[in-house]
């Protein structure tokens, strides 16, 4: 269910506005949207795990916040992120 390091140092490098970068809200809302999918997929096989259920809400609400403040911030952004995860359809 939890991503692995590699795949969290991949995200971090890809989604970094600078060097080191783990804090914008790009590269936070990357790693929640990787961990978002990692349990919708969990959730197809273990349907009445209703703990995980709550974590997952949790995830959705702080991406959305992220979300609504970057578009707030800088809308070209917001697109271009929106865009590279495929997460508004």
């Amino acid at each position: 269910m939890s991503i692995t390091a590699e795949r969290k140092a991949e995200l971090i490098k890809k989604f970094a506005t600078v060097e080191g970068d783990t804090g914008s809200p790009e590269v936070q809302v990357a790693i929640l949207t990787e961990r978002i999918n990692n349990l919708t997929e969990h959730f197809k096989g273990h349907k009445k795990d209703n703990h995980s259920r709550r974590g997952l809400l949790k995830m959705v609400s702080s991406r959305r916040s992220l979300l609504d403040y970057l578009k707030k911030k800088d809308e070209g952004r917001y697109q271009t992120l929106i865009g590279a995860l495929g997460i508004r359809r």
